[in-house]
């Protein structure tokens, strides 16, 4: 068994974001530190500090005498955190060393081409296209960035779980993935970078017509 060298702080968030994945959370839930770190079987001092990272990436929120809960969620939210990705991500691909993405740009390919389903459930979508961004982000060098975009997509999950669940199916565009690759491999980066923001534009239209419009 592999020693886990990790802070336990990054552990705790990680178990955290597990959870949330799993749909254990709702929007707006109060979190009892003292209960949690029984179930966690740690002390209130990492979960405290793994709260407190939480809060920094806007999966929870805190209140001065009332703690923590999950942020509840909103349109205006879920679309303000996609246009920050799709900048982020758009400005780690643009930093990345050109040869290099030539060279992964098969492999960016064919991860897009073995999964062509316009429509898929979430937890799958979610499987494939975290693999794929990896993939595309892997030559930028800039760790403060790709520390930035973990964040902010961090806030983005509970988005697709508590809107969707894992087991909803939702509609993709397959064929958007297999753009910014076939531009890679041709060397056009500025049309692989607009593709790239093209696919996050169109994935958040996607997913905002399932936010209810009352939650503003």
């Amino acid at each position: 068994m592999p020693i886990e060298r990790r802070p336990l702080r990054e552990q705790i968030r990680d178990e955290l974001l597990r959870r949330l994945d799993r749909g254990d959370f709702s929007a707006g839930t109060d979190i009892n530190e003292a209960t949690l770190a029984g179930e966690l079987g740690v002390s209130r001092t990492p979960l405290r500090e793994a709260l407190i990272t939480l809060a920094g990436e806007g999966v929870l929120e805190s209140s001065q005498g009332r703690g923590f809960r999950f942020a509840p969620v909103s349109r205006k939210e879920f679309r303000e955190l996609c246009e920050i990705v799709a900048a982020l991500e758009s400005l780690a691909l643009e930093t990345s060393d050109s040869a290099y993405l030539r060279k992964i740009g098969p492999e960016l390919l064919r991860l897009a081409r073995d999964f062509p389903d316009p429509v898929a459930e979430q937890q799958v979508i979610e499987r494939h296209d975290d693999e794929w961004h990896d993939l595309l982000l892997s030559g930028c060098a800039n760790e403060r960035l790709l520390d930035l975009i973990t964040s902010v997509k961090a806030g983005m999950r509970r988005y697709a779980h508590l809107m969707a669940g894992d087991d909803a199916p939702l509609e993709r565009e397959a064929a958007e993935h297999t753009q910014v690759a076939e531009h890679l491999i041709a060397g056009e980066l500025g049309l692989a970078t607009q593709a790239l923001r093209d696919n996050w534009v169109n994935g958040m239209e996607r997913m905002m017509s399932r936010i209810p419009s009352a939650v503003e």
